[in-house]
């Protein structure tokens, strides 16, 4: 049993407990000593739901002290008259302030020397022989040298590593890895049951050097997930979340599309399936309304549904423009999956962040994009993957999305090698989930393979791609101010990029990750 209390900018919670009632002030837990007056403890724990309880009164008694007024109206709450009031910070002994503000400090605050031969910060050139300052979660100061570290600071050995700032995959899905096994968990798992794999799938994704991701359509755990991960109950990577993607009814986000017409309701914008104007409009607020980061839209056909249909545009153009309209409205972009040109110029035109796959672009949509400045996330690794499992897997997709795999997924590479040398704008993006997660860093061979420098490559996965997120204040490049997502390779990956295959260090947020 709980209830909560605010007065004077303050937030009580009183939790029952046996027979007493212990109070969390500002996320702080009290407790009662044998005087019947409350000391601070240090212990914390997330406030509980106080829907559908009605608060006590708390008045501020004077500027030292707090009072519980039991109202008469509340008499169930008589058990606990002795707590009379709470002592504020402002009654510790002065002796004692240092020590209360060392207990102040952010859990992160330990400092890091990392001893680097080799950093490429991604802005500017190579910097030799040099230390990166790690002081709480942010990069400090980057030194010339192999700084000597002070008492109690931590030393990382890099000095035969290349460093370089956190990777970010602007295409994935958390929740689910293709297999055999797919098309019948929507079935047999239970939200928890994702939750609990997803979890997994966000440390595979870390211990590949992935700091940053952008997730691109799932149930809806993968906003969990995102809290999860921000809250420090699961390690994982920073999560940009979709949420649930929005499709046509029979679309490519329709998992209702190839099952027995009486087994489910039909879906409607609360679970992303939106047609016409007005449910456009509304399922992007109801995606906004569950916390989802970002929308995305399927503009056209894909392979891996049920769908017939892999490439004919599937929005129309009041269509995709309401939903931009609509997502800008409350601070969101939207990203476009679209595999036929039709409809991905129509999502260009409506003015998405960026064409998830781009597989039948053609030259008059690639000088859109350019035009628009639109982003082209290219998803090799899922390309082949597909590609390959439909070609030798026998039996691994149902034969209408064998065939549409062997139809579409093999013209990605070079559809992206031409829209590259167009000048249009490439973010990095897996679509992991499609391929196995932790296998995210094969994208890098792979647009080598699409005929990308590698430096652009390294700027897809850094710099560029925490552009397109609106992140390049935080993440994308190594600089004092920045978020210290540090990862490190053993060669040099602008002669080498095949080193980017195996990520040897990853740090996140200033913690070091144990791998």
């Amino acid at each position: 049993m709980s209830y909560t209390c605010k007065a004077a900018g303050k937030t009580l919670i009183w939790k029952k407990s046996k027979n007493d009632l212990r109070p969390t002030v500002d996320g702080l837990r009290w407790t009662v000593d044998g005087s019947g007056l409350p000391e601070r403890a240090n212990y914390s724990e997330p406030q509980p739901s106080t829907v559908g309880r009605q608060p006590f009164t708390v008045k501020l008694a004077s500027q030292e002290r707090f009072f519980i007024d039991l109202s008469p109206t509340f008499p169930t709450l008589t058990p606990i008259p002795h707590i009379k009031h709470i002592k504020p910070i402002t009654h510790i002994n002065m002796r004692l302030i240092p020590v209360f503000l060392l207990l102040a400090l952010p859990l992160w605050s330990q400092t890091t020397y990392l001893h680097c031969g080799r950093i490429l910060p991604m802005k500017g050139d190579a910097i030799m022989k040099a230390t990166i300052v790690v002081e709480g979660n942010n990069i400090a100061r980057i030194e010339p040298g192999y700084s000597a570290a002070p008492v109690g600071a931590e030393v990382v050995d890099l000095k035969n590593k290349t460093v370089l700032p956190g990777l970010i995959d602007c295409h994935v899905h958390l929740e689910w890895e293709q297999s055999r096994q797919s098309y019948n968990e929507k079935y047999t798992m239970n939200p928890a049951d994702i939750a609990y794999r997803a979890a997994v799938y966000a440390r595979r994704t870390l211990n590949a050097g992935f700091t940053t991701v952008r997730d691109l359509g799932g149930t809806g755990v993968n906003i969990g997930l995102r809290n999860a991960i921000n809250s420090g109950w699961a390690i994982g990577p920073r999560i940009i979340t979709a949420g649930r993607s929005l499709s046509i009814t029979g679309g490519h986000s329709d998992a209702t599309t190839g099952a027995r017409w009486d087994l489910f309701d039909p879906p409607g914008p609360e679970m992303g399936m939106a047609d016409g104007p007005d449910e456009c409009r509304a399922a992007v607020r109801e995606q906004f309304k569950k916390g989802s980061d970002c929308i995305k839209v399927c503009a056209t056909g894909g392979v891996l549904s049920l769908a017939r249909d892999g490439s004919l545009p599937h929005y129309a153009q009041d269509e995709l423009s309401i939903i931009v309209q609509t997502a800008r409205d409350l601070g969101m972009d939207v990203a476009a999956h679209a595999h036929g040109d039709e409809g991905m110029r129509r999502a260009v035109e409506a003015g998405v962040v960026s064409i998830e796959h781009g597989t039948f672009m053609s030259e008059a949509t690639m000088d859109a994009m350019i035009k628009h400045g639109t982003w082209l996330v290219p998803t090799l690794t899922a390309g082949q993957a597909v590609a390959d499992s439909a070609m030798y897997a026998k039996g691994f997709f149902p034969e209408l999305v064998r065939k549409k795999g062997l139809e579409i997924c093999p013209q990605l590479k070079a559809t992206a090698a031409k829209a590259y040398k167009r000048g249009v704008k490439i973010a990095f993006g897996t679509d992991s989930g499609v391929s196995p997660h932790g296998a995210n860093n094969l994208e890098f061979v792979l647009m080598a393979e699409a005929g990308m420098t590698n430096t652009d490559i390294l700027r897809s996965a850094t710099i560029d791609a925490a552009t397109m997120l609106r992140m390049n204040d935080k993440i994308g490049t190594l600089e004092p101010g920045k978020l210290a997502d540090i990862v490190a390779v053993e060669d040099d990956p602008l002669t080498n990029i095949r080193t980017m295959l195996k990520v040897v260090f990853v740090m996140k947020d200033g913690k070091v990750v144990e791998r």
